[in-house]
């Protein structure tokens, strides 16, 4: 046993090359051997990849069974870091967004690129910026030690605003009248990513516990699957960069461009989040994640829009697929920096 966990530390220490690597297996399939994304493209539903909700499933199950119903409704009790998570979601980040993403391309970078070009490219950060994360928070939650039951609620009441928010917010910063949101790819993204595991972990936290004790699921059961979650991490990736493979070889400049004021929004929304969780006096468990769901994107919801909205091979799909492409490496740099500052937030108690 301590050689496997030995193992397993040795694995996360050097998690950055390994997902460095993958990114870079993920574009040589999707350049040499395209048949292969292709053939898994095929499988999707409603905007969502059925392969890569196989693997977001493998990363958020092993969570959702530290979930039991006594947390959450627990976490009534300390509403603070749902407030921060509205706030900065919904009040702050789709209009930072805006501001940043205006700043860069119609004015910093206007020597390179066009004025139409530098508005689509403005309504793919835009629809980035509206649509906060769901399902790859449970990852970041699970690499900082979060909360589990906390950021189930956290998750699942962004979604709920998300219903009435998207879009009148798009409408506004954008000056867009006919956005249409496939509802079907979010009630999809949300019954496969927040709901179905929920429950699914609930079920086998009740049912390990019942049969083999509640100190055997605490202390053997639920170790089973450490190390599931950054696995599953990794295959996403190579996943992810295959798909897009192309993209990043046909337009690297404009990939560069675009990913400037996007890399610099997620900095700037998790230190907001993180921040203000460390002036209400939250604990580590509940801050991580806050900064975490602002700083990340719903990115099946955006790259969907931005494709009904400006078409498949638009510049405004682009910029939300280049949100898909920072978002996992920045991300993990952000879960490093949280687990690093644990220390500010060791006086303070959920």
């Amino acid at each position: 046993m301590e050689q496997k966990n030995s193992g397993i530390s040795v694995f996360q220490r050097y998690l950055t090359i390994w997902v460095a690597l993958c990114m870079v297996v993920g574009v040589l399939i999707g350049r040499f051997l395209p048949q292969i994304p292709e053939f898994l493209n095929q499988f999707e539903y409603a905007g969502i990849s059925i392969p890569m909700a196989i693997l977001i499933w493998f990363m958020i199950y092993p969570m959702m069974m530290k979930v039991d119903f006594q947390s959450i409704r627990n976490v009534g009790k300390n509403p603070k870091g749902l407030f921060v998570t509205w706030v900065v979601n919904w009040l702050i980040k789709p209009f930072s967004m805006y501001g940043i993403a205006s700043l860069f391309f119609m004015v910093i970078f206007k020597a390179f690129i066009t004025p139409e070009l530098a508005t689509e490219y403005l309504a793919g950060a835009v629809l980035l910026g509206a649509a906060p994360c769901t399902a790859m928070v449970f990852v970041w939650s699970t690499l900082t030690k979060g909360n589990a039951a906390y950021t189930v609620v956290q998750v699942a009441t962004n979604d709920l605003i998300i219903l009435v928010a998207f879009v009148p917010i798009v409408k506004l910063l954008l000056g867009v009248s006919n956005v249409q949101v496939p509802m079907t790819t979010l009630f999809l993204s949300v019954m496969l990513f927040v709901v179905i595991p929920l429950i699914l972990g609930i079920l086998t936290r009740v049912i390990v516990s019942k049969s083999k004790g509640t100190e055997y699921f605490e202390n053997t059961f639920i170790h089973k699957f450490d190390g599931i979650t950054t696995i599953g991490l990794l295959l996403t990736l190579i996943l992810i960069f295959s798909f897009q493979g192309s993209v990043i070889l046909e337009n690297p400049l404009h990939i560069l461009l675009i990913a400037v004021p996007l890399v610099l929004q997620t900095f700037i929304i998790f230190a907001v989040a993180y921040i203000a969780c460390k002036l209400l006096r939250l604990s580590h468990d509940i801050a991580a994640p806050a900064g975490m769901i602002g700083a990340s994107n719903f990115f099946e919801l955006a790259v969907a829009v931005a494709v009904a909205l400006f078409g498949t091979s638009s510049p405004a799909a682009l910029a939300t697929t280049v949100g898909v492409l920072t978002e996992v490496p920045v991300m993990l740099l952000l879960c490093r920096t949280a687990n690093r500052t644990k220390g500010w937030f060791d006086n303070e108690k959920a």
